[in-house]
This record gives structure tokens, C-alpha cells and sequence, in this order.
């Protein structure tokens, strides 16, 4: 019995002896193996069974991935740039254009750094991009290095900094206060809530400011009686230029915060989650053809 050819996604044979020609068994096309794996909320075994092959020919098909990365025509960019993490040293950089919600340079690292972001802006200007503006997380020391592109601090990312110096739910009426005006600095106006965090300030800075009254402190200058209310004070008085550059300048078309981009990851990480387990170099595989196609 020999193979004949193929009709549609049938097999057809013929027998050597009486030469009669039967279909019989389900074309298992590769490409569409890997579209349902990606596409689909399908395992590797469940895939198997939908073939009926094994799991390890499905595996052979998978390895047959080759994601090539093609580089934007649109030279004329607003970019986002932020980092998400799969444990502790696995994680993946991303920088992606705002109007066209492309991913323009991605890259896994074990952890974020000014270095490595500035790596794919450097990638971006080598190419012949031409950035107009860069919507960036709480980096130490990003801003500064993307001089002199116009920055815009995520507003998202500011209302998480403080949420983490002063919890969801405060006692202090100077912390409720500042947590009530952050969580809602993305639905004001500049000028708006910039009063506000004056007003704010000129209430409690007698609160912010206080320090430790205790003679046993051999220190020539106590401590703040309340860093942590400090320390967030200090954070938004710090990045309040930054927080307000979309607005500043509208023709530059910067969004306020980085939700665009966390959409992105928020996907990805949905689609990953049906194949738990996998090894990093699979994963990675994974994450490369879905970028690929989606963005």
C-alpha cells in the first residue's frame, strides 16, 4: 500500500496489489498545529488526541516555530516601555509604539534596567525611528537617561508607589487624604490637582515633617516620625513634572499612563497560563510567535 496524494485534509491511498484507491487518516497540517496551540486554550497532550498522534510528534511540530522580527515601516513613534516578570529572573522588556500598538523591540532579562532600556531606544534610533515621546514606569534613573526626549511618568504607576507607602486603608487622615487625591489623579486636570496637593500639604506639613521626640537618640537629627507618609509625599513632589507632560504637550500624543502596553501583557500572561510547565526556552518560543502575530 502506498501514500497516493491528498484530498483536502484527507489522505489518499492506494493498495499495490488491486489498485484501488481509499482515504483513510486526518492530514495533520503543522501550521495549524501551531495556530491552535497559540490561538487555542489547547495543551500539547490535547492537541495529540486531536490529531491522534502522540504528544511528542506534537512537540516536533511546535519545534518547527521560527518567529522572524520585522521591523516597523511607521518610522514616527510614541513609545511605551515597561518590564513584566514570570518569577523572579525571568522577564521580558517591551518597548511598543502607542498608535499602532506594535511591539517595536522586545528582550528577556533577568531583571529591568536604565541599560537595557536604553539598549532598545538605541535600537529604535539605529533604525531609523523618530521618537516624539516615551511613557515610562517608576525606573530610578530613566528619566534622566531618556533626556532629551519628552518623558511621561505612568500617573497608574505613581498611584501604586504611594498605595505601597501607605496600604489600601490608612489611619492617618493625612495618608487618607494623600491616597484619596492620588487614586484620583488620572480622571483631574493639572492645575486641579496640583492645588489640591498644595492644599494638602499645607494642612499636614506639620504631619510630614515631624520627627521623633526621644532623648535617647544619640542622632544629631532624629528620624521622621512617619516616613512612609513621607516617603510617598516626597515621591509625588519628586515626579510631578513628569506626571503632567501629556498634558503640557498635546501635540505630542502621549497617553498618561502605560495601561496600553499592561493590556499587552495581561494577554500574554492569560494565553501562558493554559500551558503551565512549560521550560523557558519553550516559553519563550511561545511568547515570540504570539507577539508575532498580535503585535
Amino acid at each position: 500500500m502506498i501514500k497516493y496524494g491528498k484530498r483536502g485534509h484527507v489522505q489518499q491511498y492506494k493498495c499495490n496489489e488491486c489498485g484501488r484507491r481509499f482515504s483513510g487518516g486526518e492530514h495533520r497540517d503543522k501550521a495549524q498545529v501551531i495556530t491552535d496551540y497559540i490561538e487555542g486554550k489547547q495543551t500539547r497532550e490535547q492537541l495529540a488526541v486531536k490529531y491522534g498522534v502522540s504528544a511528542k510528534t506534537i512537540s516536533r511540530d511546535l519545534a518547527g516555530m521560527r518567529n522572524v522580527r520585522k521591523i516597523s515601516r511607521d518610522k514616527c513613534v510614541v513609545i511605551q516601555m515597561d518590564t513584566t516578570y514570570w518569577g523572579r529572573h525571568f522577564g521580558l522588556m517591551v518597548i511598543k509604539d502607542v498608535l499602532r500598538n506594535k511591539v517595536l523591540w522586545r528582550k528577556y532579562v533577568g531583571h529591568e534596567t536604565v541599560a537595557d532600556y536604553m539598549e532598545g531606544v538605541r535600537w529604535l534610533e539605529v533604525h531609523g525611528f523618530r521618537i516624539y515621546g516615551v511613557v515610562i514606569d517608576g525606573l530610578r534613573g530613566l528619566a534622566k537617561a531618556l533626556h532629551p526626549y519628552p518623558v511621561q511618568f505612568c500617573q497608574f504607576h505613581q498611584m501604586l508607589i504611594v498605595r505601597r507607602y501607605l496600604t489600601r486603608e490608612p489611619d492617618l487622615d493625612a495618608s487618607r487624604e494623600l491616597l484619596g487625591l492620588v487614586n484620583q489623579i488620572t480622571k483631574m486636570d493639572k492645575e486641579s490637582f496640583i492645588g489640591m496637593f498644595n492644599e494638602w500639604y499645607g494642612r499636614y506639613k506639620d504631619v510630614v515633617n515631624e520627627r521623633v521626640h526621644d532623648k535617647r537618640i544619640k542622632r544629631k537629627t532624629p528620624p521622621y516620625m512617619r516616613p512612609r507618609l513621607r516617603s510617598a509625599y516626597l515621591s509625588l513632589k519628586r515626579n510631578m513634572p513628569l506626571l503632567w507632560t501629556f498634558y503640557d504637550h498635546p501635540e505630542y500624543g502621549l497617553p498618561n499612563t502605560n495601561n496600553g502596553l499592561e493590556g499587552v501583557f495581561s494577554d500574554l500572561k492569560t494565553k501562558l497560563r493554559v500551558h503551565s510547565g512549560l521550560s523557558r526556552e519553550h516559553r519563550k518560543k511561545f511568547i515570540d510567535e504570539y507577539l508575532s502575530r498580535h503585535y
